[in-house]
């Protein structure tokens, strides 16, 4: 009996992590022991399996994979595929990145943390551009989302696009303003047989979109943007930002968003960064709360389930999974010297419109990116290796508990762990390390009951993710 790995999975590893199976077509490793790769090796179609003298607990392993649907039965000496073979790649493990492919703009956004409608802002050569991308193929990373600015600016986007996905590197989603995002484009997409999804921003009906993007007719583009998505079979989602002149229309946008197909709407708040430091319009979280948990039972009651709703810091519910839902921030287990403040950066990794390697986006263009090198000054590999980064994605609660010692009293930080680091970078650029005010305002506000209680009064039968009864 012969089996041989099926054409979608290729044998991979990493530094500390020698023994993976990926799936090329979501870019999602499944990491093995030593007897699992060494089973899964023998299936290359060049081993009878069978054979008396494989061992019982290797022939138990090839069963195991073939009922989990990673190997398959075939004639001998059908071999592997050349890029299904064993590769090692000689860094730690970056399964995915997110990358910022310009700091260029065509739109004059006021809340743009990137200050991206600025004349310095950066856009490396196509030379530099094909650098990273050979980087990133030489580290393994499976799976790239491109970003900006607006990065459908770059003339060269396609030719991004051809080198990621020639090189095996699912490009999983693209961020954009959408003024872009048309016909012609998605056809271009479709000709190479790839379908990201289109995250796209979306800030409210009434004028208030073309308002917050300092452009005229904005409104119209991406609503034409969001509608050829749906026509042509891209997935979408929108992200909005809120304040005070766009708070009020949060449902009325989720309805009209819905109209066009959109699967997700994420939202935040303007941060007092960037641009928006000179607007003077910072807004209360209670006053951002209160919109949220006002619109739930609409979502529920009402509005028959629209879309999949991500409110940051607070709430996400899926139509999928009605009576599942999640209250962000909150956590069951905690082990101050276990706890990552930052799992996500484990796995992932930001790239500045310079190249500059970060653990978190919010990271870009604050002074602290500075102590981090660009990939031309040193490789991807040296980069997410070097102190300075370990230090960052290495971060534990214990640490944050030790610059911050009256958390360590608080009854809620075994539940918070201190909050996003993203989100304290927000709050105050220049402390990693600080406390969030956001999480805060969510554990001692009371926010954790007034969610669970309006959910069941909403949607009875939705179980509530909330174990610590002293929160209700």
């Amino acid at each position: 009996m012969y089996y041989r790995l099926k054409d979608k999975y290729l044998f991979r590893g990493w530094e500390k992590l020698p023994y993976a199976i990926v799936d090329s077509t979501t870019g999602n490793a499944m990491f093995l022991m030593p007897n699992q790769m060494q089973a899964i090796e023998l299936c290359d179609g060049s081993f009878d399996v069978s054979a008396p003298f494989i061992p019982d607990e290797l022939k138990n392993e090839i069963s195991k994979a073939a009922n989990n649907g990673l190997i398959e039965e075939c004639r001998q000496g059908d071999g592997l595929k050349p890029n299904q073979k064993y590769r090692k790649y000689p860094n730690r493990y970056i399964r995915s990145v997110h990358w910022s492919v310009t700091g260029k703009c065509n739109y004059r956004c006021k809340h743009c943390y990137m200050s991206a409608p600025e004349v310095n802002a950066h856009q490396i050569s196509h030379e530099k551009a094909m650098n990273i991308v050979n980087q990133l193929a030489e580290c393994g990373v499976m799976a790239v989302s491109l970003t900006g600015g607006e990065p459908l600016i770059r003339d060269d986007f396609l030719e991004i696009v051809d080198a990621l996905t020639e090189r095996g590197i699912i490009i999983t989603q693209i961020y954009s303003n959408g003024a872009l995002v048309n016909k012609k484009f998605l056809t271009e997409l479709q000709n190479r047989n790839i379908s990201p999804s289109f995250i796209m921003s979306y800030d409210g009906v009434d004028g208030w979109h073309d308002w917050l993007r300092g452009v005229k007719g904005a409104e119209v583009l991406i609503d034409n943007a969001f509608a050829l998505c749906h026509e042509m079979g891209f997935r979408a989602a929108a992200n909005m930002t809120l304040h005070y002149g766009n708070l009020h229309t949060l449902r009325d946008t989720i309805n009209h968003l819905a109209k066009f197909g959109v699967g997700q709407i994420k939202t935040a708040f303007a941060a007092n960064i960037g641009e928006w430091k000179t607007q003077g319009r910072k807004i209360s979280l209670k006053d951002v709360f209160q919109t949220y948990l006002d619109y739930i039972p609409h979502w529920y009651e009402d509005d028959g389930m629209p879309m999949r709703i991500f409110f940051t810091s607070f709430f996400i519910a899926d139509p999928a999974e009605p009576d599942k839902y999640e209250i962000i921030g909150y956590y069951d287990e905690y082990n101050p010297d276990e706890t990552l403040l930052c799992g996500h950066a484990r796995s992932s990794s930001y790239i500045s419109p310079d190249g500059r390697p970060l653990m978190c986006g919010l990271m870009a263009g604050i002074a602290m990116q500075e102590n981090y090198p660009t990939m031309f000054e040193r490789k991807f590999a040296e980069c997410i290796n070097t102190p300075e980064y370990m230090k960052l994605i290495d971060m534990r609660a214990s640490d944050f508990l030790k610059v911050n010692r009256k958390c360590g009293t608080c009854k809620f930080t075994k539940h918070c762990y201190g909050g996003c680091r993203g989100v304290a970078l927000i709050e105050d650029e220049n402390n990693l390390m600080g406390t969030s005010e956001t999480v805060c305002e969510m554990f001692k506000g009371g926010w954790i009951k007034k969610i669970v209680d309006t959910v069941k009064k909403s949607r009875p039968t939705a179980i509530c993710p909330i174990k610590d009864e002293t929160l209700l």
